[in-house]
């Protein structure tokens, strides 16, 4: 487990807790989360790997 990490969301995300959250304070990776389950899984993407996520959900690539 890493200490320290810091979660963000959007600043007009729902109060409920239905977004994703991110941590980018952590050395080389970005930390994705679901807030809904703060300790459940977590993605973990070197920046090409986040690149790419970006790149296919912008373009409609991905289900969501």
């Amino acid at each position: 487990m890493i200490d320290g990490i810091e979660w963000r969301k959007a600043n007009n995300s729902r109060t409920n807790n239905e977004c994703v959250e991110l941590s980018t304070n952590v050395a080389d990776v970005t930390l994705i989360r679901d807030s809904r389950d703060p300790h459940g899984p977590r993605l973990t993407l070197r920046p090409v790997g986040l690149a790419v996520l970006v790149g296919r959900i912008k373009s409609g690539a991905l289900d969501l």
